[in-house]
């Protein structure tokens, strides 16, 4: 959390909160191909393990606010996993907890789909895809 994340009220605005389902999904799965420079190795690297030439896309985002998530001066906890997995396309689903009080503050989902850049078609997730999501799979 940072101190310019919160709004008026005081809490951290909405839009900061996806902006960390963001920062989680990143450190868990990596940044997409091409992004950035080398770093720290995520747990399972598959956004920068496609092909050339495919994009991981965001299909849809949905976010319920348990409770006000106020800003300390710590990082806030983000648990991620895997959902549904499908054939071409899977869920991670997330949970934001207050670091002091362990309160439940946010919990969310992003449904993602690989994409071919020249087609704009929707890739199917190779067996090898699956194989690297399932051991996450809630």
């Amino acid at each position: 959390m940072r101190w310019g994340d919160m709004d008026a009220y005081g809490h951290i605005n909405n839009v900061q909160i996806v902006r960390m389902l963001e920062e989680a999904r990143i450190a868990a799965f990596g940044p997409p191909r091409g992004a950035g420079l080398p770093g720290v190795e995520p747990p399972v690297s598959i956004f920068n393990d496609v092909e050339d030439g495919v994009m991981t896309l965001v299909v849809e985002h949905r976010v319920r606010y348990v409770r006000t998530l106020e800003y300390r001066n710590i990082p806030a906890v983000v648990e991620i996993w895997v959902g549904a997995l499908k054939g071409a396309s899977f869920d991670l689903h997330y949970l934001i907890k207050d670091p002091v009080t362990d309160q439940d503050c946010v919990k969310a989902s992003t449904h993602l789909a690989f994409v071919d850049e020249s087609t704009g078609r929707v890739r199917r997730l190779t067996p090898e895809q699956k194989q690297q999501l399932e051991p996450y799979r809630a």
